[in-house]
């Protein structure tokens, strides 16, 4: 059956309700407000993203010049090497001709993605395309802090970065990826689908488990959503999309840019413009993800940044006034509230196992410093629940097939055209 099983849905796209029309339309309202708010962080510029996190890269410097000759012989184009020769040492890129692409299945502003099979080892891959016209610096730096990034994890919950495609003449990129059927964002929005207990236990253990594989090897993943937590058909979850991600050190905080972090998921201190900041970014992203997956939809979907602020502050309440006066925090004489917010996370989720709501009021804590890390939540009662279940014992299935609108995924953006669902018979 699988790691997590499957989402469950009782009804066939051929025999759909007049209620089952009205989910379908609520469920499209969604993804439409889902792709306005994609669009809106993805107009970030790139320059905007990276500009005080330069310094907290190791590894992208310059090679002797005989070692970027090396790597020019070998096949890789000169642009690449002169900035990116770090990210791609050791490694040959692989030829064009040795892929099929099968569907685009993805756009985003910077990339397209595509299903394609890899001809030498006959699998299915997927190939982000990523072209560099004028071959800017800071754009091909951009794209090899997160080759560096992804080639130095190496964990079961987090997507594998297989090889390289380029040529020497080529002014483009392909980053050969695993194949991923599914995000959980696409799974979640599919009218009649709800995840079960067993299943949201299930990934949020894996979910929590490659977050502290990131974070105990110094890596800030900085834009958890749940187009960017990848499932396979047998439930595995895998994170995906660094192209954010940043080293960290806690004992030597640098300034970072705040300008990350999908604003449904963005945590409070960085809506403030918070500088200076840790693994607390990922967390607070992650236990937006567990309301998400109890709800079947976004817990704080705002359309501005300042809609979003108020969202965080009606649902956990706004900081106290000893947060406000020790953090100092740029925007802080703009949003702090005349009057303070209580905290309303057990009431709005009451209907949720107690361990769940703990862990969510850990994850959703408004200071920073007391949402713990991601190995304490892996040692918390909900997470113990979790190890106790193991793999959830499944009901007898069926698989059905019907075509889905594409879903979202690496890029914010479409990721597959049909998906498997499973029906308890």
């Amino acid at each position: 059956m699988g790691v997590c099983g499957k989402p469950s849905s009782a009804v066939k796209a051929s025999e759909e309700s007049p209620k089952q029309r009205e989910l379908i339309k609520k469920t499209s309202e969604l993804r439409e407000a889902r792709a306005i708010s994609s669009k809106r962080d993805e107009s970030l510029s790139r320059k905007e993203k990276l500009e005080t996190d330069v310094g907290n890269f190791p590894g992208l410097r310059n090679l002797p010049k005989a070692v970027e000759g090396e790597q020019v012989a070998a096949g890789w184009p000169s642009w690449l090497v002169a900035v990116a020769g770090e990210a791609i040492r050791g490694w040959v890129p692989r030829k064009a001709d040795t892929f099929e692409k099968l569907d685009k299945i993805g756009q985003g502003t910077y990339s397209s993605v595509y299903k394609g099979r890899d001809l030498l080892h006959n699998k299915v891959v997927a190939l982000k395309k990523v072209r560099f016209d004028n071959m800017d610096p800071e754009s091909v730096k951009f794209m090899a802090r997160e080759i560096l990034i992804l080639r130095r994890l190496d964990h079961p919950n987090i997507i594998k970065l297989e090889g390289l495609v380029t040529s020497r003449t080529s002014s483009s990129l392909y980053l050969v990826f695993e194949y991923m059927e599914h995000d959980l964002t696409g799974l979640a929005s599919l009218p009649g689908v709800k995840f079960t207990e067993p299943q949201v236990k299930c990934y949020m253990q894996q979910l929590l488990s490659g977050l502290d594989y990131c974070h105990s090897h110094g890596v800030l993943h900085r834009d958890i959503k749940g187009s960017n937590l990848l499932i396979d058909n047998h439930g595995i979850l895998k994170i995906a999309d660094f192209g954010l991600a940043s080293y960290f050190d806690d004992h030597q905080k640098a300034p970072l840019t705040s300008r990350v972090v999908t604003l449904w998921y963005r945590p409070p201190e960085l809506l403030l413009g918070e500088t200076q900041y840790g693994v607390a970014v990922d967390l607070w992203s992650t236990g937006c993800i567990l309301g998400e997956l109890y709800a079947g939809k976004p817990i704080m979907p705002g359309r501005t940044e300042v809609e979003q602020l108020h969202k965080i502050f009606k649902l956990c309440g706004s900081p106290s006034e000893d947060y406000w006066r020790k953090s100092k925090l740029p925007h802080s004489p703009v949003f702090k509230p005349i009057q303070p917010y209580r905290r309303r996370i057990a009431e709005t989720f009451k209907y949720l196992p107690d361990a769940a709501v703990g862990l969510m009021e850990t994850l959703l804590s408004i200071d920073p410093s007391d949402r713990g890390t991601a190995c304490s939540a892996l040692n918390s009662e909900f997470a113990n629940i979790m190890s106790k279940m193991g793999a959830p014992p499944g009901p007898a299935e069926t698989i059905i097939f019907f075509q889905l609108p594409k879903l979202s995924t690496w890029t914010s953006a479409p990721y597959m055209r049909y998906a498997r669902i499973y029906a308890a018979n």
